[in-house]
């Protein structure tokens, strides 16, 4: 089994170190907050990548829907070249339309302004009409290197089931679960040839937003993904 890649959230630069020392291989920034669910403001992101070599991808998303304005889509394209100005290696994005289909046009349009830059869709898949659908969509663009979800707009505990029945050897690799992972999802994701995982309020001690990211809680996570795939570090 190939290795597994684990994509830690982090809202501020004291975060990155927990992350980093745990064995974290990707970091996942978004502005500070309960759920860091919008875009970061570009100092914060600079100040995260001066802490870590690790590949930083970085949330655009500037309202707490799941569409944006032309108004919004300047400021995206202006926030991701800040990022990646900034020493971020990617941007973390998604658009969902009227229909609540994947906005293909806007993902499409964006990548198209970002050249050669690597990304990943959000959970807006989770509030998408028919996510088979949504899957076979966003397969087809470029670039994508995960899709993270948790199979409900609910979360894992309530949509776990339903995303591993989503799993294919077509898009095992792109699949990463997060909102609500647990420990006892990730044999069978891992099983199922999942490998990727998101974690957020699991490596903050007290589940608490409050806290910031712990090396022993990463590590834990680490040693049990490694173990289940075969992995040694």
């Amino acid at each position: 089994m190939p290795g597994v890649v684990l994509e830690v959230a982090v809202s501020d630069p004291r975060d990155v170190a927990g992350a980093a020392e745990g064995g974290a291989d990707r970091l996942h920034v978004g502005a500070p907050g309960p759920t860091c669910a919008l875009s970061p403001e570009p100092a914060l992101v600079s100040a995260i990548c001066r802490e870590s070599d690790l590949p930083v991808f970085v949330l655009l998303r500037l309202n707490d829907s799941w569409s944006t304005t032309g108004g919004e889509f300047a400021r995206l394209i202006g926030l991701g070249e800040d990022y990646l100005a900034c020493g971020a290696a990617g941007v973390s994005f998604g658009f969902l339309d009227a229909d609540l289909e994947i906005d293909t046009e806007t993902c499409s349009m964006l990548l198209g302004r970002l050249p050669q830059v690597p990304w990943t869709f959000h959970r807006a898949i989770d509030s998408s009409l028919d996510p088979r659908r949504s899957w076979r969509r966003l397969v087809q663009l470029p670039r994508l290197l995960a899709v993270r979800s948790a199979g409900s707009p609910r979360g894992m505990e309530s949509g776990f089931e339903d995303l591993l029945a989503l799993v294919t050897p077509e898009l095992a690799p792109l699949m990463m679960p997060g909102g609500g992972l647990a420990a006892e999802h990730v044999p069978w994701l891992l099983d199922a040839g999942v490998r990727q995982l998101h974690l957020g309020d699991q490596v903050r001690p007290g589940g608490s937003a409050k806290a910031y990211v712990d090396a022993g809680y990463v590590r834990s996570w680490r040693s049990m993904a490694d173990d289940l795939s075969g992995e040694s570090r």
